[in-house]
């Protein structure tokens, strides 16, 4: 939404600079009827239908001139707030964000879920969103551009104030070092020969996540070869974060040559990509090294589907992707125009089970997760689990599990 200021050029230059970062920026007038969704639709989503002016009119009050607001809502998102000035005439704001300071981790959102008395599939929609949502880890160089907008639509920085609204619910670059900065043909051969086994040694981890071999995987993280990665900027920290980068992108890739579905490559690439920017120390990123290696193998042994026909896949991903869906037989094979009986025969000949009990191995699987991590009612677990009948889900619970929900709650509480 566009206005028209003397401060219009340096608005833009800081609106194309956010988004440049993927930063997202609103620009809202309050006299205007419709008042655009600032929050990208998360009000929306959880309470099916929002009147964002109405939800704007309470904000007002709250936001002053001459401040700038850092604001922390109920939902693990952050935003900064500035009312522009523009004498005689409605209120102007600018809203940058969401973004989140945090991992928002799936134990989290299962919390917020069950504060709000989500359905399972707004769960769905609501994960789906934050893995979207934008991470700064570095909040403070966001913060320092904004003051800098004050100044100048301030004038000084005496001129304004800032505050923080917490509505959370309990609970420089250095230059790069050349690389190939080599005084004769020697070194400049040993360097070749480091950065050859470099690549091999990367192709075995490669290799080694595809199989879902941890202690392979481990041996050839702390391999010669990847430890004399070299230090391309004097920050320790950021060496080990860049470090981290790139082995995400190495996992990643082991993970798909296990014949992993790229939606939960994706998933799990997103969620490290956000952790290595929390990193504060090289210990710290040490030690993330060592979950993504275990993560990533776990991710093959869990979701490969190597050896699997490109229909089973199709089949197999669906039933990963939402548990909460009608994922029997007939459906399935609806979906897929495929005859029911040559799904059936084909499913069970790969896998070894069929798809009745492999739909409800997963839901079991995830209901002990729930269980585990939670505490959700049994009744609504039964519906995280695509299972409404909280009798026949006790009932299959037991089958796989060997006790009834209750009786494993007990005995893990």
């Amino acid at each position: 939404m566009r206005i028209s200021m003397h401060y219009d050029a340096q608005l833009d230059f800081v609106n194309r600079l956010l988004h440049n970062f993927h930063i997202h920026t609103t620009i809202i007038n309050s006299a205007y009827q419709e008042i655009p969704e600032f929050d990208l639709g998360l009000r929306r989503m959880i309470y099916n239908e929002t009147d964002y002016k109405k939800l704007f009119t309470n904000t007002p009050p709250m936001i002053q001139s001459n401040t700038i607001y850092r604001i922390q809502d109920p939902f693990f998102c952050n935003y900064i707030c500035i009312q522009l000035p523009d004498p005689g005439k409605p209120p102007c704001y600018l809203f940058i964000g969401p973004y989140s300071t945090r991992e928002i981790t799936k134990h989290l959102l299962l919390n917020l879920a069950e504060r709000l008395t989500l359905s399972p599939q707004k769960f769905n929609e609501l994960q789906k969103f934050y893995t979207s949502l934008i991470m700064i880890s570095d909040e403070d160089a966001l913060f320092s551009l904004t003051t800098t907008l004050g100044e100048y639509l301030w004038g000084d920085l005496e001129n304004f104030t800032v505050e923080t609204i917490d509505n959370r619910l309990s609970d420089n670059t250095e230059p790069i070092t050349s690389r190939f900065d080599m005084p004769d043909t020697e070194d400049a051969f040993f360097a070749m020969e480091n950065l050859e086994k470099r690549y091999e040694a990367e192709n075995l981890l490669i290799h080694a996540i595809s199989q879902g071999l941890v202690h392979k995987a481990e041996m050839a993280l702390t391999s010669n070869s990847f430890l004399t990665l070299e230090q391309r900027v004097p920050d320790p920290v950021r060496n080990i974060k860049n470090y981290c980068i790139i082995m995400n992108t190495l996992l990643r890739k082991g993970a798909e040559q296990g014949s992993v579905h790229p939606i939960h490559i994706d998933s799990l690439s997103s969620r490290f990509a956000r952790k290595i920017e929390q990193i504060t120390t090289p210990e710290g990123g040490t030690a993330l090294q060592k979950e993504m290696i275990h993560k990533y193998c776990l991710l093959v042994k869990n979701h490969s589907m190597k050896g699997f026909s490109l229909l089973v896949q199709k089949v197999v991903t669906r039933i990963d992707s939402d548990l909460t869906a009608d994922l029997s037989l007939k459906t399935q094979a609806q979906l897929l125009n495929v005859n029911a009986s040559y799904l059936s025969t084909l499913f069970k000949k790969e896998t070894g089970m069929t798809l009745t009990d492999y739909v409800n191995k997963k839901r079991m699987e995830n209901a002990v997760f729930l269980l585990n991590s939670t505490n959700m009612q049994i009744q609504n677990i039964a519906q995280y689990c695509g299972i409404p009948d909280v009798n026949y889900f006790t009932k299959i619970f037991k089958k796989y599990i060997g006790k009834t929900p209750k009786e494993y709650r007990g005995e893990i509480s």
